[in-house]
């Protein structure tokens, strides 16, 4: 069997280390799967997800020219659908009490609550931080 880039196959797991698994091939060739393409989510330990002489489905990645084969689990698996609605989403743009509002009239609005926030924001930082003066620390000596 020939070992094509894109093609998905069977292989045995020859070995673990920490920074992937050496995957034996059927036709006696050995790949990597690198850790990062061993699962969808985050595998900080590899033996919770391979152990050793375990069969996976692996997808061939790349074949350099010294011969190395790069293998992917996570793109063998099948891809899970994706769940689409055919209608767009509803917005109840009118959900506030401002419906009979201007725009004009509605950022006037949306301006002083801004500002507000803000003040509340810089007066509640400034009192962390000791009330936003500056203290003389040493007094200086006319000679």
């Amino acid at each position: 069997m020939l070992v094509e880039v894109g093609k998905v196959v069977e292989g045995k797991v020859s070995g673990i280390t920490n920074f992937g698994a050496f995957i034996q091939l059927p036709d006696g060739k050995t790949g990597l799967v690198h850790i990062s393409e061993i699962a969808e989510e985050y595998v900080k330990d590899i033996n919770a997800h391979l152990k050793d002489s375990q069969i996976v489905k692996v997808k061939v990645i790349s074949v350099d020219n010294n011969g190395k084969i790069s293998l992917s689990i996570k793109k063998a698996m099948e891809p899970k659908p994706v769940v689409r609605s055919s209608r767009p989403m509803e917005v109840d743009w009118g959900r506030n009490s401002n419906d009979n509002l201007s725009f004009e009239e509605r950022l006037s609005k949306f301006m002083k609550d801004s500002d507000e926030k803000m003040h509340d924001l810089k007066k509640n930082f400034e009192s962390k931080r000791g009330g936003g003066g500056y203290r003389k620390s040493a007094q200086f000596i006319k000679i």
